[in-house]
C-alpha cells in the first residue's frame, strides 16, 4: 500500500509539465535541480535552530532584557498536593465556591488554603514578561536575519524586479546554493516553531491561526521545492519576513514599557504588513502564480493548484490578521 501511495504521490503529472519526467531533473552540464529527498535535512536543521535559540535566549536575550529594565519575577510555587493538582488539570482551574469547600474537606484543610493553592497554581501557568521577551527576541533575530540575507540573495536576480522572470526557462531552472540554504533555513525554522508549540506562549486570539499558518508555510515551501517553483518561492519568503521583525521589535519594547518606541514600531509594522501582505502578495506574487503560468503551459499540473491553494490559505490568514491590526490601529488613533 505504501509503495502504491508513494508512486501516486510522485507521479510526474502532479509535479511537472507534460513530457517531463524525474529523469530530466538529474544534475547535468552544470545544472543543479532541487530534489525532494533534500527536504529531510530540514528536520535536523530545525534542531540546530532550536539549539541556537536556546543559547541566544539564555545568553543574549536575558542580559538585553535586564539592560532594558525587565526583571525576572519568581513566582511562589504551591505546596505539592496530588488531589488539588489532579482537579486543576482534569476538571477546572477556576473551581466554584462549593467545589472549593468540597476539596477543602477532601484535603482536610481550610477553604482559604485551597483558594491560595489554586491562585498560585494559576499564576505558574501565566508566562513571565521575561519569557515573553525571550520568545519575541528569538523571532525578531530570525526574521531580521532572514530579511537581510534574503535581500542579499535576491537583489541581483532579474526575477526580483521582473516577476515574469520567475517562469523563464521553467521547469529547467538551475538551483543556486543561496536558494538551497534560504529554503532549508526557512523550512527548518517553521518546523522548530511546530516542535515548540507545546512550550511556547499560547495566545488565545490566534493560536489556531498560527498552527494553520505554520503547516501551510511548510506545505507551501516543500511543495514549491518539489515542483521547482524556487524563484517565486524565495520571493514569497522575503515578502513575509520583511514585516514580521518590526512586530517582534514592538513586542520587545512593549515588555520593557518603552511605549512610545513600541507605538512607533507597531505603526511601521502595520504599514509594512499592509504593503507586503495585502498589496504585494495578492497583486504581485499571486498574479504571477495564478495567471502567468498559463502563458507557459496550457495544461496546469496538479502542483499548480496545490501551490496556489496554500498561497490563498495564507492570504486568508493575512486578511484575518489585517483585520486585527486595523482594530488595534483604530483603537490607538481614536482612543489614544
Amino acid at each position: 500500500i505504501l509503495k502504491t501511495l508513494n508512486s501516486w504521490f510522485w507521479w510526474e503529472n502532479i509535479w511537472m509539465p507534460i513530457n517531463c519526467t524525474w529523469a530530466d531533473f538529474v544534475d547535468r552540464d552544470g545544472l543543479v535541480f532541487p530534489k525532494p529527498h533534500q527536504l529531510y535535512a530540514t528536520i535536523p536543521y530545525a534542531f540546530v535552530l532550536l539549539i541556537i535559540r536556546f543559547f541566544s535566549e539564555r545568553y543574549v536575550a536575558i542580559p538585553l532584557a535586564k539592560a532594558l529594565g525587565i526583571k525576572n519575577v519568581k513566582r511562589v510555587k504551591p505546596q505539592p498536593n496530588p488531589v488539588l493538582e489532579s482537579y486543576f488539570r482534569e476538571c477546572s482551574r477556576h473551581p466554584s465556591q462549593s467545589e472549593i469547600q468540597g476539596l477543602a474537606k477532601k484535603c482536610n484543610c481550610t477553604v482559604r488554603l485551597v483558594e491560595k493553592w489554586f491562585r498560585r497554581r494559576r499564576n505558574l501557568e501565566i508566562p513571565t514578561v521575561l519569557r515573553k521577551f525571550q520568545e519575541a527576541f528569538w523571532r525578531f533575530s530570525f526574521y531580521l536575519t532572514s530579511s537581510i540575507v534574503g535581500f542579499i540573495f535576491l537583489y541581483d536576480k532579474p526575477w526580483f524586479y521582473d516577476i515574469w522572470q520567475t517562469w523563464v526557462g521553467y521547469p529547467f531552472q538551475t538551483l543556486l546554493p543561496s536558494q538551497y540554504w534560504y529554503y532549508m533555513a526557512e523550512i527548518g525554522f517553521y518546523w522548530s516553531l511546530l516542535f515548540t508549540l507545546g512550550i511556547d506562549i499560547k495566545r488565545k486570539a490566534d493560536f489556531k491561526a498560527h498552527v494553520v499558518h505554520h503547516l501551510a508555510a511548510i506545505g507551501l515551501m516543500s511543495g514549491s521545492w518539489c515542483g521547482n517553483y524556487v524563484r517565486v518561492g524565495t520571493l514569497v519568503m522575503f515578502v513575509h519576513d520583511t514585516a514580521d521583525f518590526w512586530l517582534e521589535a514592538a513586542k520587545m519594547f512593549h515588555y520593557a514599557h518603552w511605549e512610545k518606541t513600541c507605538n512607533m514600531l507597531f505603526i511601521i509594522f502595520s504599514i509594512a504588513f499592509f504593503i507586503t501582505r495585502i498589496i504585494l502578495l495578492p497583486f504581485w506574487i499571486l498574479r504571477a502564480t495564478l495567471y502567468q503560468p498559463t502563458f507557459y503551459s496550457t495544461t496546469p499540473v496538479i502542483a499548480y493548484f496545490f501551490f496556489n491553494g496554500m498561497l490563498l490559505t495564507l492570504q486568508g490568514l493575512h486578511l484575518y490578521w489585517g483585520y486585527l491590526i486595523f482594530k488595534i490601529l483604530k483603537r490607538f488613533i481614536f482612543l489614544k
